[in-house]
């Protein structure tokens, strides 16, 4: 069933807004760089938060506000993934919950295992939790492969060196990579093997495109149910990243055993506004308002492929299979190892800084297309100036 594309706000309206995305640069800067949305919420997000506010319901998080029975729910229709609702536990948000799960699962000094380019708190939180950063790169798309993968091989020679965990993206932030079932069980023999952990963080999994499968990590193999740990969240997709809810999800009884030994102020740190927008959020009452959502992606993704085209044509861009976030080669064009920098000082348009997500970034921009496509356009035509301008004078 197909669905009219989700219309993003105005400008006039989203300059109203107070979060990171339109507070850190003036107005005349496009900001494209962190991963927030511009479309209103989903009516029932807003109408329980409403309700919240108007009966003064902004208290203490209560030990079940319902979101294993919500995820439960919700992963099953969405993604024929079958959750205990008993083994669902939140936290404040994703990273938290990685960390949290970290330091139950190794010990200070050791090592963790990332795919770069990959989310840069990911680095960050494995220092917090006492542990050394272990990159091994994603082996970029070529002709046979047609999509960013994981370096399997690589990982095994880190988990056979002394690695304890990996710390997966699935799906991938930068590349919105949806990785191959296979690979996924692979990667938890691997583990298995060596006797350690994955924990995956499936934010973007709501927002896979279709006619692309997603294989949640737990889902995989009955190795993977028993090596890993799903740490995931409604605020990507819903953006509700400033109402403080993540969860944490397992599937075997010894994971589920470290869970439910964490300190119980991890569970303390949700967010009641963020316990009731996910619920909300899960419900199939905002499953139409989701699926306008991916329809008003996939309308960006293929309008950004053209943009380029047209514009940038020395970009490189492979459509994300997943999430609103363009993960874009433009080394081209001689703006340095980090493009962005050169970008919102000359076209006035805020990018992610691509050496931020590891050295293989350099080169790279990360833009997030979850706006209008009045706003996608611009902001290309912007970049493209500059370029043209740059070569004129060259």
């Amino acid at each position: 069933m197909s669905h009219a594309p989700l219309e993003a706000l105005p400008l006039e309206v989203l300059r109203r807004r107070s979060s990171t995305k339109w507070r850190t640069y003036p107005d005349d800067v496009l900001p494209m760089f962190v991963a927030e949305t511009d479309y209103p919420l989903a009516p029932a997000i807003t109408a329980r938060l409403a309700e919240a506010v108007a009966i003064g319901d902004t208290g203490y998080t209560p030990p079940d506000p319902g979101l294993g029975r919500a995820f439960a729910a919700f992963s099953q229709r969405r993604f024929g993934w079958t959750v205990d609702p008993g083994r669902v536990r939140s936290t404040a948000d994703v990273m938290m919950g990685v960390v949290e799960l970290l330091r139950a699962t190794t010990a200070p000094g050791d090592r963790v295992v990332i795919a770069p380019p990959v989310y840069p708190p990911f680095a960050i939180c494995i220092e917090e939790a006492g542990c050394l950063v272990e990159p091994v790169p994603l082996q970029p798309p070529t002709a046979d492969t047609d999509g960013w993968r994981l370096d399997l091989a690589g990982i095994e020679r880190a988990l056979g060196d002394g690695a304890r965990a990996v710390l997966l993206c699935n799906p991938h932030n930068p590349t919105g990579t949806v990785y191959p079932a296979a690979d996924l069980a692979a990667l938890a023999d691997i583990a298995a093997r060596h006797g350690a952990v994955v924990i995956s963080d499936e934010i973007h999994g709501p927002l896979v495109r279709g006619g692309v499968t997603y294989t949640p990590f737990l889902t995989a193999s009955p190795t993977a149910a028993e090596v890993g740990f799903a740490v995931t969240s409604a605020s990507k997709a819903y953006n509700l990243a400033g109402l403080k809810c993540a969860l944490m999800v397992t599937a075997h009884d010894r994971t589920t055993a470290v869970v439910r030994s964490l300190n119980p102020e991890v569970e303390w740190r949700t967010g009641l506004f963020g316990a009731l927008a996910a619920v909300a959020a899960f419900d199939a009452a905002s499953d139409e308002w989701l699926d306008a959502e991916r329809t008003a992606l996939e309308r960006n993704r293929t309008l950004l492929t053209e943009l380029l085209r047209t514009h940038l044509p020395l970009a490189r861009y492979r459509e994300p299979d997943a999430g609103y976030l363009a993960w874009i080669d433009v080394s081209a064009y001689g703006w340095g190892d980090d493009p962005a920098v050169h970008l919102r000082r000359t076209a006035k348009v805020a990018l992610h800084h691509g050496p931020e997500f590891g050295p293989e970034g350099r080169g790279y921009v990360r833009l997030n297309f979850g706006c209008s496509p009045e706003v996608l356009t611009e902001a290309i035509e912007r970049i493209a100036a500059v370029a043209g301008t740059e070569r004129a004078s060259a």
